[in-house]
């Protein structure tokens, strides 16, 4: 045969191998690493060689302790406890990456495997055993075994830098919504943050409460538009600019005006809905004004609900404007619940459906603030919720005759 054809002088054999090792190494690129998750990964490589190389398969990563964690298992599990037979030799395959390799008895029938590491730039992330019985695993085989594992620890990486991302956003977040401002002592108060999932991009919900001058107390409840560590930043940055023009004591729908014409100005700012409700304990009235946000509810006497029908205005960051405010009276039997939308919200369902919901809620009569919003939160199911939930509720405290 000669080079013409564009095959190679060597024999047949050889070629059809390097074209298997070639369909192989494109299955593996398709095949593994589609989940930006360390654990799929793994299920993926140890799925990919038991479909096309090996018998059985386990993948097991490091732990903190230096030991290993088996985290996946394909083919024949039994295998991978054979006994060894010997000591295992080192190969040099694929560029002169090692593998080592025994001879094993399973049952009385020798079996082949090797291991392979997975390697980073400076760490090994662990390592793969796979297991054969009927033979050993030729260059080309072990060459395609030390490809899928280097793809795999390269997506296991990135996986783990995403975690990374993901755990300083939600620590940024649970850290800025568990520490809002101290209400007026006059004023009974709780307040719950849900993130969705426990791997979600976590967004931009947040709650605030702002002291005011003669025992009025400011309640604010906000949710940044899009997901991650940006969303989380912009909220602070949202937070931060709030309580700046709330101490200069202007009514609610004033407030939000300010706040929209300084966010405006800055084009990289993300958008972001917001609710504000401000108490006035010794009057007995609280003013709202909403910029995009859903309706707060109140829980009367007999625990039912209402919703405030609140003027909305265009979320903030749009420069313009447009926000009116509307006063109603509230009383010490009642409960101001303020909340994101992920508490009500659900796919694929209109959200006058959603407020309804929230409206027919049947609560403890009698509840205390805390044991109201836990009951706002189970009747909901807002811990299986679709979107992140922050929840702030509020209760004029009766005074001591």
């Amino acid at each position: 045969m000669s080079e013409r054809d564009g095959r190679s002088a060597g024999p047949p054999e050889e070629y059809e191998a390097l074209l298997a090792r070639i369909r192989r190494t494109e299955a593996a690129a398709e095949q593994i690493g589609t989940r930006l998750d360390e654990t799929a990964t793994c299920e993926e490589l140890a799925g990919f060689l038991f479909r096309n190389l090996c018998d059985a398969v386990a993948v097991d990563l490091r732990a903190e302790d230096g030991g290993l964690n088996r985290v996946a298992v394909a083919g024949a599990a039994g295998l991978l406890t054979a006994r060894a037979d010997g000591s295992p030799t080192v190969r040099a395959v694929d560029g002169g990456h090692p593998l080592s390799e025994w001879v094993m008895v399973s049952g009385g029938t020798p079996v082949h495997l090797v291991s392979v590491p997975l390697p980073a730039r400076d760490r090994v992330y662990g390592a793969v055993l796979a297991v054969r019985a009927r033979g050993g695993f030729s260059d080309h085989e072990a060459a395609t075994i030390h490809f899928a594992a280097r793809l795999a620890a390269v997506h296991i990486g990135h996986a783990r830098e995403l975690a990374a991302t993901e755990d300083t956003a939600l620590n940024l977040q649970r850290a800025l919504v568990s520490e809002p401002g101290r209400p007026h002592p006059n004023l009974e108060m709780a307040s719950r943050y849900l993130p969705v999932g426990s791997r979600a991009l976590v967004g931009g919900d947040w709650f605030e409460t702002v002291r005011l001058h003669f025992g009025r107390t400011l309640l604010v409840v906000g949710d940044v538009m899009g997901h991650g560590l940006d969303a989380a930043v912009d909220m602070n940055a949202y937070r931060s600019t709030l309580r700046d023009v709330a101490s200069t004591d202007l009514a609610p729908h004033r407030v939000l005006r300010q706040l929209d014409a300084l966010v405006a100005e800055d084009p990289a700012r993300r958008p972001a809905t917001c609710l504000l409700v401000r108490v006035d304990p010794t009057r007995g009235v609280a003013d709202f004004a909403s910029a995009g946000h859903l309706p707060p509810a109140i829980f009367g006497a007999d625990s039912s609900a209402a919703l405030v029908d609140v003027p909305v205005g265009p979320p903030l960051g749009t420069g313009v404007g447009g926000y009116e405010g509307v006063t109603r009276a509230i009383t010490t039997e009642e409960t101001l619940l303020m909340f994101t939308d992920g508490l009500v919200e659900r796919r694929g369902e209109d959200i006058d459906v959603s407020l309804s919901r929230l409206a027919g809620l049947r609560l403890p009569v009698g509840a205390a603030v805390e044991d109201l919003v836990d009951a706002v939160v189970a009747g909901l199911d807002a811990r299986h919720a679709e979107d992140d939930v922050a929840v702030l509720a509020a209760r004029i405290r009766r005074r001591r005759p």
